[in-house]
């Protein structure tokens, strides 16, 4: 048992204790699975207690399968060339979660048989919310859908081991093109040309593969959507992701929002340092230069001091945090540097049944990682706060919710930077460069989302077809400030490097939404921290049991996305950024 202390109290960690699997029980194949489901079917229910029987009884089955299938990814993930580890998750996603689907849809239909005693717990919003997702899936499951949906989880399982094994050889040395991004801030122009073009040749290589993996990818969404009822996957997947307090019309209207009042904070941006490079205008591999010729900011040398340096700055933070992310440290639950055969990106991975998450990233010493950790450890943070929810269903977040706990993390942290820089010129940079890049990627998140929004809206696409979409949607958000002549093709495909598109279709527009609350709750963090901090925490321990706009007022902002909302943002965003010059 794991003890935290949170406002004066203390929190248990600890792993769920088993009332209805047995103690040891684990899995090598179906059928010892198949009794386990059976049987849970088979309880008898008679009255409310026996419902709440069933449904701590569900929770924990729930929590156990997630958290199995949660380990044979990180360790898939962590070394994409050990065939073991890939066959493990390659078994549990084509021999397992087929036949779990229909089993998962008999229990949701025993559950919502019970409409008595769901609308007496319906009277808590949790149970609400959950029911509610649970009607969703049961009117969304279709027999037929179940081998499309092994299909399309193996195939994303490729865009992995695809990006895993790019690497370039430079200066007598394999990088991975995490590493290798690095030479990208390098103040030679020469070596940044030639790292950059290394990385777009060898994204090159696996340019038609994955245009092929994407053309089936979209062929076999299609179809899902089209046998559960629906015209298009975006309709399906709209009500697949329990999107139910915003609509198409409100992503439609972020995209405008973020088009009219942050591509001409970046535009401004980008123009100055093209004027401090001494150009008219950046090339490619300019835009991660210090266009003042200074070294690129390096935080931390490796992971462990990444690791120790961030319990530091938690522990200034508040002292809450600092336990949270050396428990992760005590556990192993942390793997981040980077290193060839490891997939790309970093995630928090919650183990539900455990209760401890586990964080993955591709650390190579930037400024960029430094953020990654304080994201990821807003995720981990928010995964314990919420551990001791009663149903698995409560801490199933929505990532719009889930997305603030990290996102606010990245900002209010930035206070305690001064740990890993002691240079106070540094400092700045490194918040500079922070403000900078939510500028920047507010627009690359409105684009992404956009161009999913056609990919689904045109499912008998070309690959050409794509392509022309893809450069005119960048279009609209490109601040017209990088030459991009005789690289215009290295563009036109960049939208490959985005793992969402094909592993998690639209998900991404999240962290627009959370950024602008990252955004609020930060100004209130600058007038008022401990009240922030607490709102904060009080939000994130709710997990989702309340409405997202109820969950982002208790944090202390709005759950809005309108032109006027991202237009006051921008402005205070703006004035923060202007300090820093």
């Amino acid at each position: 048992m794991l003890i935290l202390s949170y406002n004066m109290n203390f929190m248990l960690i600890e792993k769920k204790q088993r009332k209805f699997l047995p103690k040891e029980f684990n899995f090598t194949s179906w059928n010892e699975l198949e009794v386990i489901y059976q049987k849970l079917l088979d309880l008898s229910i008679q009255t409310l207690d026996d419902f709440k029987t069933f449904l701590l009884y569900k929770s924990e089955l729930d929590a156990f399968i997630e958290e199995n299938a949660a380990w044979r990814y990180i360790k898939m993930t962590i070394d994409t060339q050990n065939k073991e580890f890939s066959d493990a998750y390659t078994f549990f996603i084509t021999e397992i979660q087929p036949k779990l689907s229909p089993f998962e849809d008999l229990l949701n239909k025993k559950l919502l048989t019970f409409q008595s005693f769901i609308e007496e717990l319906s009277n808590d919003k949790g149970y609400s919310i959950y029911f509610r997702l649970c009607k969703i899936a049961v009117d969304l499951f279709r027999e037929e859908n179940i081998p499309i949906e092994a299909e399309i989880n193996q195939l994303t399982q490729q865009y992995g081991a695809i990006n895993g094994a790019q690497s370039i050889h430079y200066q007598g040395k394999d990088w991975t093109l995490q590493q290798a991004s690095l030479f990208l801030k390098d103040k030679k122009e020469e070596l940044r040309k030639e790292v950059f073009e290394l990385i777009s040749e060898r994204r090159k290589k696996d340019r038609v593969a994955l245009d092929d993996l994407m053309n089936q990818l979209i062929e076999k969404r299609h179809v899902l959507a089209l046998n559960a009822g629906f015209e298009n996957f975006r309709e399906y997947k709209f009500v697949a992701m329990g999107r139910f307090d915003y609509s198409v019309k409100d992503c439609l209207d972020f995209h405008l929002s973020i088009q009219k009042h942050i591509v001409p904070l970046s535009r401004e941006i980008q123009q100055k340092q093209a004027n401090k490079l001494g150009k008219k205008l950046l090339k490619p591999w300019d835009t991660e230069v210090d266009p003042i010729n200074e070294h690129p900011l390096k935080p931390f040398t490796d992971g462990k001091e990444l690791f120790e340096k961030t319990k530091l700055l938690f522990g200034e933070m508040d002292t809450f945090f600092e336990e949270c992310v050396a428990l992760l440290g005590d556990l192993n639950h942390i793997d981040l540097e980077s290193k060839k055969g490891k997939a790309p990106g970093g995630y928090n991975y919650p183990l539900y049944e455990s209760g401890v998450p586990f964080i993955f990233m591709n650390a190579v010493g930037s400024q960029r990682d430094l953020t990654t950790m304080v994201h990821e450890s807003g995720h981990a943070i928010h995964s314990i706060l919420s551990h001791s929810l009663h149903l698995t269903g409560f801490k199933n977040l929505p990532s719009e919710i889930a997305e603030v706990a990290s996102m606010s993390m990245e900002l209010m942290s930035m206070d305690y930077w001064h740990v890993f820089y002691t240079n106070e010129k540094d400092l700045n940079r490194a918040k500079k460069e922070q403000l900078e890049s939510i500028i920047s990627v507010l627009p690359w998140i409105a684009c992404v989302d956009e161009f999913q929004h056609w990919i689904y809206l045109h499912p008998k696409q070309t690959n050409e077809d794509r392509k022309n979409a893809w450069t005119e949607i960048q279009l609209k958000f490109s601040t017209g400030s990088v030459d991009w002549t005789e690289y215009e093709d290295i563009k036109s495909f960049a939208w490959q490097k985005q793992l969402h598109i094909f592993e998690v279709p639209f998900y991404y527009i999240e962290y627009g939404f959370a950024q602008l609350a990252a955004l609020s709750i930060w100004k209130n963090f600058k007038e008022n921290k401990e009240k922030t901090l607490q709102q904060y925490k009080d939000c994130l321990s709710l997990g989702y049991t309340k409405s997202l706009p109820e969950l982002y007022q208790i944090a202390g902002v709005f759950f809005d996305f309108s032109e006027n909302y991202v237009k006051e943002l921008s402005q205070f965003l703006w004035k923060e950024l202007k300090k820093l010059d």
